[in-house]
C-alpha cells in the first residue's frame, strides 16, 4: 500500500522509472566516493564521532527524527504538512537506530513541511557548501574561479570526488571557512569539519534548505553567474549518483548526495539535497539521516522520504496550510 495520497502517488511515480534504470549502480557508489571519508576521519582524530548527531535538546521539541505525539503543546492540527509529512514518514522508522530530517519548500509558494530536530553528519552533501564558499570568495576578490579550481569543483560535485574537495576545503579555509561563508548563507546550525575533515561537518535540514534557498533564490550572497555554475554542476551529476530526491520527481532535477559508512557503528549516514520537479512546479528538498544498517536501506528511506515530503505540499493540502508555514516564494 503507498504511503503517499493516491493523487500525488501518480504523479510521481514515474520517477520511479529512473531508480529502477539506476539500482544496478547502487553497489559500486558503495565502494567510491564518501567511503573513503570515515577512513580519513580516523586517521585524523584516531576514532570515529558519535555515529548519530547531537540532537538540539530542548523540553518543548520532540525527539530528533520522530514525530510530535497528537496531543499536548507540540500536537500538529489534521492537515498541518507538518503532520502529513510525519505520518507519513511513521510507518518508514521502525529500526529505533534509524534518524532522520527533512525540509521541503515549494518554491511557487513558499510554503513547507519538516520533520525530525537533529543535526547530522554532512558527508558529501557539504561539497556544495565548499563550491558555495569558494565562489564567495572568489566574488570578493573580484575575479573568476582559476582552471584548477573549476576543474576541481566539476569532479567534486558531479562525481562526489574527495581528493578534489581536499584541495577545495584547504582552499577556502577549512572549517573556519565554511562557517563565515555559512553566517552570510543564512546557516545557522551548521558546523564546520568535527576533526578537521569536511564530511563530518555537522548540519540540520533546515540549515540544508537554506543553503538551496542561496543557491536557487536572487536574495542571495552569491551573483547570478555563481548560482548558475552551482546549479549547472548539480545538474550534471554522474548518472550512477542520481538516486535521492530524484525519486520524487517526474521532471528535471539537480541534487548533491552524501553516503558514509561510520567504522565505530558499522552503521550508514545517507543524505540527499537539491531541487526537483514534480508536473512543472519545482521544489527544494533536504533529507538527511544515518544510523541506516546498509546503504541500500538508507537510500530507500531517503527516497521514500523525499516523496512524503513533496506530497505534504502540493496542492492537495493547500486548503489546510496556515500562513505560518510560508517562508516566501522563491524568485
Amino acid at each position: 500500500m503507498s504511503l503517499i495520497p493516491g493523487p500525488v502517488a501518480r504523479r510521481i511515480r514515474p520517477a520511479l522509472v529512473l531508480n529502477a534504470a539506476l539500482a544496478t549502480s547502487l553497489l559500486a557508489v558503495t565502494a567510491a566516493g564518501d567511503s573513503a571519508v570515515d577512513a580519513a576521519d580516523v586517521v585524523l582524530g584516531g576514532a570515529d564521532q558519535p555515529a548519530h548527531g547531537a540532537p538540539d535538546a530542548t523540553d518543548a521539541a520532540p525527539p530528533a527524527g520522530r514525530a510530535a505525539s497528537g496531543t499536548g503543546p507540540n500536537a500538529m492540527a489534521p492537515g498541518d504538512p507538518d503532520a502529513v509529512l510525519a505520518e507519513s514518514l511513521a510507518p518508514l522508522l521502525r529500526d529505533e537506530r534509524v534518524r532522520i530530517s527533512v525540509t521541503v519548500l515549494a518554491e511557487d509558494t513558499g510554503l513547507t513541511a519538516a520533520f525530525g530536530n537533529g543535526r547530522f553528519d554532512t558527508a558529501s552533501i557539504v561539497k556544495v557548501d565548499i563550491l558555495a564558499a569558494l565562489l564567495l570568495r572568489a566574488q570578493d576578490e573580484g575575479r573568476e574561479l582559476t582552471a584548477a579550481e573549476r576543474a576541481q569543483a566539476a569532479v567534486m560535485i558531479q562525481h562526489s570526488d574527495n581528493d578534489a574537495a581536499d584541495e577545495l576545503w584547504r582552499s577556502i579555509g577549512g572549517p573556519r571557512g565554511l562557517d563565515a561563508a555559512n553566517e552570510r548563507l543564512g546557516l545557522v546550525e551548521t558546523d564546520g569539519g568535527t576533526l578537521g575533515h569536511w564530511g563530518l561537518t555537522q548540519t540540520t535540514s533546515a540549515d540544508q534548505l537554506a543553503l538551496l534557498r542561496a543557491v536557487y533564490g536572487t536574495d542571495s550572497p552569491l551573483t547570478a553567474e555563481s548560482r548558475g555554475y552551482l546549479r549547472e554542476l548539480m545538474g550534471a551529476v554522474t548518472p550512477e549518483q542520481r538516486w535521492g530526491i530524484s525519486a520524487a520527481a517526474d521532471g528535471d532535477f539537480e541534487l548533491k548526495n552524501g553516503w558514509l559508512p561510520r567504522s565505530r557503528t558499522e552503521l550508514w549516514d545517507v543524505n540527499s539535497i537539491g531541487r526537483i520537479t514534480v508536473e512543472g512546479r519545482s521544489y527544494l528538498v533536504a533529507v538527511v539521516s544515518d544510523g541506516h544498517a546498509g546503504f541500500e536501506e538508507g537510500v530507500r528511506l531517503v527516497e521514500d522520504a523525499a516523496r512524503a515530503a513533496v506530497a505534504a505540499v502540493t496542492t492537495d493540502q493547500e486548503a489546510n496550510w496556515s500562513p505560518s508555514r510560508t517562508l516566501g516564494p522563491i524568485a
